[in-house]
This record gives C-alpha cells, sequence and structure tokens, in this order.
C-alpha cells in the first residue's frame, strides 16, 4: 500500500492543495491510511483531533494514538469550532487531517444544535477547506450500514452524520472507501 501511495502522490505538493475524505467502518483503517498519506503530502502536518476525553478509557485511547503519530505532528484538539480554526490556522500547514468528522458531529449534537445548524456549519467547512491554503484529509465513520437504531437520538445522529459525510465528500477531491485495511477508491 505504501508504495502505491507514494506513486500516486509523488507530485502532490506541486499540484494544487486538495481535499480527501476517508470513509469506512470502524476499525477498517482510516486513521492510519490518513496518517500515511499526509506522510507523503507535506512535512509541517498538523492532527485536529475532534475526540474530548471524558472517560479513563477515551483519554488512554487519546493517549495510544497520540504517540502512534510521532513527535512531527502538531496536535491540535478542536471538539467543535472547526471553522475558525481552519479561518486562523490553516496557512501554517501543508497537510491536515480532521479525525473524526463523526464525533465533531455527536459533539455538536451533545451541544444542542439543530440539525439546520449543524449542517450550515458543515458546509461552512467545506467552503473554508476547499479554499485552504493546505491540503486536507477528512476521516469520517460511515454509519448509515447497519441496522436502524431503536431511538429517535440515535437516528437523529445517524442521519445528520450521514448528510455532513455526503456535503464533505461532495467537496473533496478524492473519496476513499477502507475496507479491512484496503483503500478503495470511490471518487
Amino acid at each position: 500500500m505504501q508504495k502505491a501511495l507514494k506513486k500516486r502522490m509523488k507530485h502532490e505538493t506541486t499540484e494544487k492543495k486538495k481535499i480527501t475524505f476517508i470513509t469506512g467502518g470502524a476499525r477498517s483503517g482510516k486513521s492510519v491510511f490518513a496518517l500515511k498519506t499526509a506522510d507523503v503530502i507535506g512535512k509541517i502536518k498538523a492532527y485536529i483531533a475532534t475526540a474530548e476525553a471524558l472517560d479513563d478509557e477515551m483519554r488512554e485511547r487519546i493517549e495510544i494514538h497520540r504517540k502512534s503519530r510521532g513527535n512531527d505532528w502538531h496536535t491540535i484538539e478542536e471538539p467543535i469550532n472547526l471553522l475558525s480554526l481552519f479561518e486562523s490556522k490553516h496557512s501554517e500547514w501543508d497537510i491536515a487531517v480532521i479525525d473524526c468528522l463523526t464525533l465533531w458531529v455527536s459533539n455538536l449534537v451533545g451541544n444542542g444544535l439543530t440539525d439546520e445548524a449543524i449542517l450550515k456549519m458543515a458546509h461552512n467547512v467545506s467552503e473554508i477547506m476547499a479554499k485552504s491554503g493546505c491540503s486536507i484529509i477528512i476521516v469520517s465513520n460511515e454509519v448509515g450500514m447497519g441496522i436502524v437504531p431503536d431511538n429517535p437520538l440515535a437516528r437523529r445522529f445517524r442521519d445528520i452524520a450521514g448528510k455532513v459525510n455526503q456535503i464533505m465528500a461532495s467537496t473533496s477531491n478524492e473519496v476513499y472507501w477502507m475496507v479491512a485495511g484496503i483503500p478503495v477508491q470511490i471518487k
């Protein structure tokens, strides 16, 4: 995978900056693929973490992820305001990885935002990313392939996450579906 990735991305830095959207199921290899792709694209790398350490298990997961990235990443924890982050910081990076969009949507729902407000934020973020001075990789879970959730909040989350994924995928230059650690390009 790494050899093919390097071949595909070798002239990336001389081309226009682009947005890559990576989706798939839990533990499908999305984050690993995103980080490997970012390593090929640029030297100044930002990892934008949307997760919040709300319990000990999540704190441990975050620490494991941080260690696995190494020291050559600028880690920015931003669970809510991706728009102002990109407005103010995008010119500082060659590549930014947002991991993950699904948690961002969950954070917005948990903060009481309406579906309309979340979709407007997603549109605004996608527009600012399209104008950004850096390449961007967006990681997001595909949440719509399981059974229909049994409660209104879970159904709402599934529906809004799917719509936000569609917004980001439509703005992206490339879209990948991850299956068992294998990236399948679908756009």
